[in-house]
């Protein structure tokens, strides 16, 4: 009998130890024991995703696999529902812009039988007619539902501004002019030819013993084929597609503006991202920020605003977010512009860097408590290759970044480009507002749709 994994020490943050089974089918495994609670956490991961949407189908893999819920060739919809509440379970899948994911959390005492079920759903899902017409009219409603939310226009919009013609520059779920020209020969193609076990992982973590798992697993996903023999090598961005420009978004009837700033930034598993982040906290992502404290609490002109990174695959973006009424549009882009100029001509001081790397220090095992948060985290490693020690090392490297770190960063990532901007509001009393930020460009709705 294997002895039982070392505890970690206060402070520690330890990944439970994890063995790894290739399947038959061309599946890998990787399944970690961990108790006291009788739950196992499931999750297939495929390097997939957006990014393989083919050029006027974009959104084509969401659509496909949310489709893929809807029944198989021996479940129904209906029976796929009851099986899993019959257990108290519950199964979701989704897509991202580099992987698809399926997943289900379970008591240990249905595993397989759960296991069973998402390998159904992944292997042999039916794609009814009637379910394509149904999906694809409730994806349409969606799509024009977001065209009133000024928010998500915004996001849109900023998407392009960012990655122009790029795999990741629209959003997951697509537009309503793209997901017009589904078809079912769309989905079922897209199924055969992007999902497939070589491009696939299965992470489980819980109270289930890893030989269980592995037998289980070959069971739930035999004779499972199709999809490529490897993901594509992501294809990078270098400079934001409207660096220096000021594109309107118009919604006539707005009396706030939505708005957006940002450039390129630096892809998942750089160790940038640690000075990045610590950089970052003391600008615009804490509570007591720079960009919080000179555009809220000193200015009054939002009730919100932060700044992000946002890591992928094929690179990373840093953008700022926030809203005003539409009189202090140009105030606001100005001052963020201000502060953020700032910090990358100097830096952030010695008492923000402390107190951003204490915060991020002490938050970080939180998001590592449950099963679902574990199994999340190693499909994470898997994915990026992040290497093993990503997790362990992860407080030790933000407690090593150093006030030189912190500048560099600031200085190659806080907008040394000019910056791509996007407003969304009435393009009528904006446009004299930021006539000075840029060239200007006025984008209908239609544009974004």
């Amino acid at each position: 009998m294997k002895a039982p994994a070392k505890q970690a020490k206060a402070g520690e943050v330890k990944m439970p130890p994890f063995e790894v089974h290739t399947t038959k089918s061309g599946l890998t495994v990787h399944a970690a024991r961990r108790g006291p609670l009788p739950l196992v956490a499931v999750r297939l991961i495929l390097r997939s995703g957006s990014t393989v949407d083919p050029v006027g189908k974009e959104g084509l893999a969401d659509f496909t696999v949310r489709l893929m819920r809807r029944g198989t060739e021996r479940l129904t919809a209906d029976a796929i529902n009851e099986a899993v509440e019959f257990v108290g379970a519950s199964l979701g899948m989704g897509s991202a812009e580099d992987s698809i994911s399926f997943g289900t959390t379970t008591p240990s005492e249905h595993f397989e039988p759960m296991l069973s079920v998402l390998g159904q759903v992944v292997r042999e899902p039916s794609f009814l007619a009637a379910e394509f017409e149904t999906a694809k009219s409730r994806t349409l409603a969606q799509h024009a539902n977001d065209l009133d939310d000024p928010g998500t226009v915004a996001e849109r919009a900023f998407l392009r501004a960012l990655w122009g013609d790029h795999p990741y520059g629209h959003e997951v779920s697509g537009g309503e002019r793209s997901v017009q020209g589904f078809t079912r020969e769309d989905v079922v193609r897209f199924h055969k030819e992007q999902l497939g076990p070589r491009i696939a992982m299965l992470i489980v973590v819980g109270d289930v013993d890893p030989k269980v798992v592995f037998r289980a697993a070959e069971r739930a996903f035999a004779g499972w084929t199709g999809g490529p023999e490897q993901a594509p090598p992501p294809k990078p961005r270098t400079v934001a597609a409207a660096s220096g420009q000021v594109i309107i978004v118009d919604k006539p009837e707005q009396t706030q503006t939505q708005v957006r700033l940002g450039g390129m930034g630096f892809a998942k598993g750089t160790q940038e991202l640690f000075p990045a982040r610590v950089m970052n906290m003391a600008l615009g992502e804490g509570f007591t920020s720079r960009l919080v404290n000179e555009i809220r609490v000193n200015r009054g002109l939002s009730y919100g605003v932060g700044s992000h990174f946002e890591t992928l695959r094929a690179g990373g973006t840093f953008s700022i977010s926030t809203f005003t009424k539409t009189s202090s549009t140009k105030e606001i882009l100005e001052v963020a512009l201000a502060e953020t100029a700032k910090v990358r001509k100097r830096g952030i001081t010695a008492t923000e860097l402390l107190r951003a790397k204490t915060y991020l220090a002490g938050l970080f095992p939180l998001r590592l408590e449950t099963n679902e948060a574990l199994a999340g985290a190693r499909a994470e490693l898997m994915l990026y290759g992040l290497g093993e020690d990503w997790i362990e090392r992860y407080r030790e490297r933000v407690h090593a970044v150093t006030l030189a770190q912190a500048r560099e960063v600031a200085g190659k990532y806080l907008f040394a480009q000019p910056p791509a901007i996007v407003v969304v509001g009435n393009a009528k009393q904006i446009r004299k507002q930021v006539s000075r930020l840029g060239e200007v460009k006025v984008w209908s709705l239609a544009e974004v749709a």
